[in-house]
């Protein structure tokens, strides 16, 4: 009985040292892919920006971020919708391509920018927030949840009375790793959308287009409880390589705000050419 008693004892250990061994390589995997940027935090600290810039190279499947926690929380999307909203539009037909015009009612708006006819990639540009909020309305709740279910897009809460804002205000949410995958099943073909739809899609969404590189993408911001938080995410081709990126801010107390406009694309920049040295 001794003996029994020992060897089951002894296989319960292995079997136990075994299992670690598998947790312990899996958990090695999970931390060799998030590599820690600290140059990216000296970054946002002379922006005077709280936050977190998140990068994913793709060919080598690897992370780099500042904050990984910041990563993970989720935000309101803000205008950073505008990449699904535009996808969904074109795919459902409510708008034909980046050319179709979207006709200004000669309402006072708050962007100089909006008061005037515009086509859908202009719209997009200068993020044309009643532009959109029609649209949203033209796709309507069920279309809009069955296509957002379908991507995964983070966590989105909508009806029919608050189809045209949910993205600025409210209880939805996305991260910054949900919405780098969002971006590479949209890269990578495998969002279930036509090839005509994509392709429009990446060309509406080129920012700059340099001999070095190509940048897409889209700046957000949104203002809940009384704290300012900007995003701007996409994608970067350069020299075969592909990077995602999601970067997410928010003010430190008595910044400038009209400069932390411009940062979230500008700490966006520096970090890539950190990553690229």
């Amino acid at each position: 009985m001794k003996l029994i008693y020992t060897l089951t004892i002894l296989t319960l250990l292995l079997s136990c040292t075994n299992n670690d061994s598998k947790l312990g390589i899996k958990k090695t995997k999970q931390l060799e892919n998030k590599i820690v940027k600290q140059k990216f935090q000296s970054i946002l600290d002379s922006a005077s920006i709280n936050g977190s810039i998140l990068f994913y190279d793709l060919q080598e499947d690897e992370y780099y971020s500042n904050d990984f926690e910041w990563a993970k929380k989720g935000q309101l999307p803000a205008s950073t919708f505008k990449i699904p909203n535009s996808i969904i539009a074109l795919e459902s037909g409510i708008i034909k391509n980046d050319s179709t015009l979207l006709i200004w009612n000669g309402e006072k708006r708050r962007n100089k920018n909006w008061e005037q006819d515009l086509t859908f990639r202009d719209a997009l540009h200068f993020s044309c927030v009643p532009c959109y909020q029609k649209i949203a309305k033209e796709i309507g709740v069920k279309k809009m949840r069955n296509y957002l279910d379908l991507f995964n897009y983070g966590i989105i809460k909508f009806d029919s009375t608050t189809i045209d804002n949910f993205w600025l205000e409210g209880d939805s949410r996305i991260n910054q790793f949900q919405q780098i995958n969002f971006l590479k099943a949209f890269y990578q073909s495998q969002l279930s959308i036509s090839e005509r739809t994509e392709k429009t899609m990446k060309r509406m969404m080129v920012i700059e287009d340099t001999n070095e590189f190509k940048i897409s993408g889209k700046t957000g911001w949104s203002y809940t409880n009384e704290i300012d938080n900007g995003w701007f995410v996409g994608y970067i081709e350069s020299h075969k390589k592909v990077y995602f990126f999601a970067t997410n801010i928010s003010p430190k107390e008595n910044s400038n705000i009209n400069i932390f406009a411009e940062s979230r694309i500008n700490v966006t920049h520096r970090a890539f050419n950190e990553i690229e040295k």
